[in-house]
Order: C-alpha cells, then structure tokens, then sequence
C-alpha cells in the first residue's frame, strides 16, 4: 500500500475546529429535544397552522423565483449589456443583507408609505404588509437568489455550441430554450429550485419586519419558532428539530451538486467505432421504418421542401474572414487551411453565429442575410457533433424536422431512414453516452441531412470515424450529396475527403482565400505550403530568380520552368520525385544535397523518408522498403538526395 502524504497540522486543527462549530448547534438541538413529548408539539394546532402556512408561502415563492429567476439567471449567462456586474451584484445582494434588513427595504418599496405601496393599493387594491402575499414576496426577495446563482452557473458551463445547433436545424430560440438549454441544465436548476424552497421555508427576518405575525396570515413556522422560545421552550426545540430534518434532507438529497454542470454529451468511448458497426441487430425503434406508408396512393410528405428545389449560394464575407463565394446547387466545396486560417468563422459567419465576420448572403432567390440562424435553413455539423444528449438517436435525427413543423411520426420514420442510410439505423434507441465517437458523428450527419436545409455546413464530419469506415460514411454522404439540391461546404483536413468529396476546394489562409479551384487543379498546383503539405508533398517558399528559386530558409533550388525574377513563390516536389543515395550521385540531378535521415515512416506499401540538411529546408523521400533496405537506411544514416529540376514545380503565391 503506497504512502499517504501526512495532512498538515496547522490545517487540521482550523478544520476539526470548524466542523465543531458547525456541528455543535444541531447536537445542542438534538440533546435538548424531548423526543417522548415531540409528537405533541408537532402536534400543536398553532404549529400545524403555522406548517401549513410555511408550506404554502414556500410553494409560492419557488414559483415566483422560477418564473423571474430563470430567465434573470439566464440573462446573466447568455446576453452581454452594460451594467451586466451591478445586477449580478444585486442578485447576490439579498444573500448577504441582514434579513431584517431586506424586511426594511421592503417595506419602503412596498409598504403603504412606500415607493409603490400607494400606487398598488390605490390601482389594484392590493396591500402586502400584514398579509400572505407579503409573506410571499418577503421569501422571494431573499430566497430567489439561490436560484439564479445556480443556474447561472449551470448556464455557464453549457457549451453555447448545442444551443447554436439546435438553431441551425430551424428551432426558434424559445424552443432551443424550452428542448435543449432546460433539459441540459436540469440538474442546476434542480439544485437551484431546492436550495430557494429551503431557503424560503426557513425565513424569518425580512417576513416579520415586512409582513409581520399574523397568526393564520403571516406567521410561519419559523416565526412559531420565536413566539414558543418565550412561551414553551421545549415545543420551541421540537419545531426548530423539524426545520433541522427538513433543511438535511434537501441538502443530503442535492449532494453538494448547490451549481451543477450540464450533462454532458461525452461519448462513453471516444475511440472510433469500427465497420462492424454496420451489421448487427435491429431495434425496436428501427424495425420497419425503412419507408415512409403511402397514403392514397401517394407517399406521405416527410420533408419540408418539395423535390427538385435547387438553391445556388451568394456570399460576400467580411471581418476577420474576407473572401466572395458563389456556387451553383450541387456544388460541395471543401474549405482548407492551417488552424487559425477562418475556416470556422466562414461557417459561422454563414450561420449568423458570430460577430468575428459577417456574411451577406443568399441563397437561391432569398437574401436571408438579415434572417436569425433559425430561419436560414443552413444546417450545421460542428466538430463535435453536439448531439444533445437527454435524447436518442432517433430524436436527435428528428429534432430539425419538428422544428420545422413536421408531424412527430412522419419526422421519426424520415429520421429512421437516414440513420439507416449512415449505418447506424439499430442504434436509434440510443443516447449519446452510449455511443462511440464515430457513432455520435454520424448520428450528428443524420440528423443534418434530414432537416433538408439548402445550406449544408460540415465542419470535419468524418474527423472521428476509422478508415474503414469513414470510406463507406464518405460513400453514403458522396450520394446524398449528388442529389443535394442547395451548396454544402465541408471543412476538412483529409485530402482524401477533399478530393473525392468536393467539386471545389477553397483554401484559406489568415482569413483571405489564396485558391478557388478544382480539386486536380489545387493538387497539380497548391499555392499554399500547408496544402502542398497536407497533399504529402515538399513545399518551400522562396523568391523567383533566373534559374529558379532563392529559398526562404536558405538554400538555392534549380527548377525547368522558373517564374519571373522577384515573384513571391513556392516550389512544389512531389515525395516520389525525391531520389535517395548513399554516395553523392552523378548524371542529370540538378539539385542534389546532402542530409541525414530523420524519421522514417510507413505510407501505404511504400516508406516516407525524412532528411535534414543545413543546406535546404527538410525533404520527405518515398521509396518502397526494399530500396530502403538495399540502401541501409536508418535513423541517423547520412545520405543524399537529388531532384530534377523537371520534377519541381513553382507556382506564385
């Protein structure tokens, strides 16, 4: 058993102290109790009418504290406005007043005499001191509070991206707020609710100073309380024992959880799931729901847009992302670059979700540019996916549909079709806790397919999926996709997706597009290094001289069709162009140099090299594992390299 670290003295003594502080009281309480007599005293028709009151203003109190407490905590969390930390601090305000106090300021605001408490009596007849509904509003004033800072806190700990897909799919954002921001949040404001209740059942100080003691009207058990400290102690410690009882029970029921996060929708598994996937059983939820019944003698209507509407896309973004985009309907372009290039905040700004940039946008005849997210019919699929997690599969897949307005049956079997078309149709009955990375993404893919929106935004939808089954995913998406009447933009990092995906590729850089083109044509001719990169090829960047290039990190390179002297540029070689020797090589290489080898890894059935030299930039080298062993090549192995000044390609940046 391994050693514990000692606690230290000089902590532990402080703490044991205030544990006995804490505790000591209640022992006091339960010591003094006469529990042969307690059942009498509980008994007490004061008491019982004193319990019932308490009961009935707590009630009240959490109602009114849900009713403004929610959308304040809210505000608090969601909405940046000036003056933002004042009704924070207001808010906190109540907890840490003297609750006489508060019963004062109370009484100035609403009291006869007061601020309002004229207007009120003299409007609506209503007067709230010496009356229940004082009592009421004595327990909100310093029980809401509690409510609000936990939810808050709940609220903040939600990340804004469920929210933001939930209004992609179409749903306004009252419904965002009643489906998704609510149920994520429920174990905070739960918390937040039993907190508000304790606290508003136990309050004494504001309600007497505002409300008085009213027997049958305004005294609560807690002000019972102090009337049997001078009249019968004994009775007086059984109802303060019952205060005890109940105000434990709500905090050993929360369990500490006073500002509980959101659930999360963290995958029981991050690692990817397999093509086995793809087989197995059937749910319930999934049996026969492969079509749609027909209806007199016509398939019923499953999705909100008629087939055959076609949607080109019209785009002028500025901000941090500055580029015009324009594409016909079934035009997929994939969105490249390095992280940091804009590539998000493109999609965002095409969402409306962000103030880094903003787009001016249309698609087909439609400017939707000034359009919240809701109502632009663009779809997202975050990094993430975002699937919410209080609901299955299924749900999740439906959840655009009924925003839309579709019937819940016809939306469930239109969601069932596409979870099926993605493979993961036996899965519906399923939360996201119960699926694995690649799973969740395709969930997530679904469900933006079947909202049938004429702006489909993928943000690496396949980034989590394995190999095996990304290509069969990439399969299933290439045919949707072919038959997508509006634009989708995907932004990837796998050239493989680029290419067999898009019919575009678009690469950003700093927030400005360096290249528009065709998938061939970016491959033949990248003109950003990180692409040349990302295609698997050397990419140096140097200025055009006579013969070639001058290099930017030094060193010269010869290449056959060089660009005008002074150009900015890159020269792009190929892996395979690259030839290995041990000795220095004679014949036709014009640029020939010598290195060590680095690393060497394994592509295929081929091997990639990597050498370093202090006289150029690093090279990468394929050969196949035969020539590497022929040559004896290890890390550390000094060698040479050479390349044909016909094998470089230099184009301008």
């Amino acid at each position: 058993m391994p050693n514990r670290a000692r606690t230290p003295l000089a902590l532990t003594v402080p703490a044991l102290l205030a544990i006995a502080l804490l505790l000591l009281p209640l022992a006091g309480i339960l010591a003094r109790t006469e529990w042969g007599a307690i059942g009498t005293h509980l008994s007490r028709p004061g008491t019982v009418e004193a319990l019932k009151l308490s009961l009935i203003v707590s009630f009240w109190a959490l109602g009114l504290s849900l009713v403004l407490g929610v959308p304040l905590a809210w505000l608090l969390a969601r909405v940046p406005f000036p003056g933002k930390a004042f009704v924070r601090s207001l808010v906190l305000l109540p907890m840490v007043l003297p609750p006489t106090v508060g019963g004062v300021a109370l009484l100035l605001a609403f009291g006869r005499r007061g601020l309002l408490g004229p207007w009120l009596e003299q409007s609506f007849g209503i007067v709230l001191p010496f009356h229940t509904s004082g009592a009421v509003l004595s327990a909100t004033f310093v029980a809401m509070p509690f409510l609000v800072i936990s939810l808050e806190g709940a609220l903040a700990g939600l990340r804004p991206r469920y929210e933001e897909t939930a209004a992609s799919l179409g749903a306004s954002p009252l419904r965002v707020f009643r489906t998704v921001t609510l149920p994520m949040v429920a174990p905070g404001l739960l918390a937040g609710a039993a907190l508000t209740w304790a606290r508003a059942l136990g309050e004494f100080g504001a309600t007497i100073t505002f409300a008085g003691n009213l027997p049958g009207t305004t005294q609560t058990l807690p002000l019972e309380v102090y009337l049997l400290l001078q009249d019968d102690p004994h009775a007086a410690t059984s109802v303060s024992l019952l205060l005890l009882v109940i105000a434990m029970t709500v905090l050993v029921a929360l369990r500490g959880r006073f500002s509980a996060t959101p659930r999360s929708g963290r995958t029981a598994s991050g690692a990817a799931d397999g093509a086995g996937d793809f087989g197995g059983e059937t749910s319930a939820a999934g049996a026969g729901a492969v079509t749609a019944p027909e209806k007199n003698g016509k398939r019923e209507t499953e999705e909100p847009e008629e087939a055959g509407e076609r949607w080109a896309l019209r785009a002028e973004v500025d901000g941090f992302t500055r580029l015009v985009l324009s594409a016909e309907p079934g035009t997929t372009i994939a969105v490249v670059g390095p992280n940091g290039a804009g590539k998000t905040t493109l999609l965002r700004a095409l969402l409306g979700l962000t103030p880094r940039a903003h787009a001016t946008l249309t698609l087909g005849d439609t400017d939707v540019t000034e359009l919240p997210p809701h109502r632009r019919q663009v779809a997202w699929v975050p990094q993430d996916g975002a699937l919410f997690p209080h609901m299955t599969a299924l749900a999740n897949t439906a959840y655009g549909l009924r925003a839309r307005g579709v019937p819940r049956a016809g939306a469930r079997r239109a969601a069932q079709e596409w979870l099926d078309r993605l493979g993961v149709g036996h899965l519906a009955g399923r939360r996201p806790a119960q699926l694995s990375g690649g799973q969740a993404q395709r969930v997530a893919l679904a469900r933006a397919l079947a909202a049938r929106p004429r702006l489909l935004l993928l943000d690496e939808p396949l980034a989590a999926l394995d190999q095996t089954t990304r290509a069969r995913v990439r399969h299933a998406l290439r045919g949707h996709l072919a038959g997508f009447g509006g634009v989708c933009l995907i932004v990837t990092h796998d050239p493989v997706e680029a290419v067999s995906l898009a019919d575009r590729v678009l690469v950003l850089e700093d927030g400005r597009a360096l290249q528009d083109a065709s998938p061939a044509e970016v491959t033949r001719h990248p003109r950003s290094p990180w692409v040349a990169r990302m295609l698997g090829r050397n990419a140096w960047p140097g200025i055009a001289t006579g013969d070639g290039l001058a290099l930017t990190d030094g060193g010269t390179l010869v290449a056959a069709e060089p660009l005008p002297a002074g150009a900015e540029a890159l020269a792009v070689i190929p892996p395979e162009a690259v030839a290995v020797h041990r000795e220095r090589p004679g014949g036709s290489p014009r640029n020939v140099w010598p290195g060590t080898v680095q690393e060497i890894t394994a592509s295929g059935s081929r091997l990639r090299v990597l050498v370093t030299s202090d006289r150029v930039p690093p090279l990468v080298a394929e050969i196949t594992p035969q020539a590497a062993a022929d040559l004896g090549l290890a890390d550390g192995t000094p060698v040479w390299t050479g390349v044909k000044a016909t094998e470089v390609t230099v184009v301008p940046l």
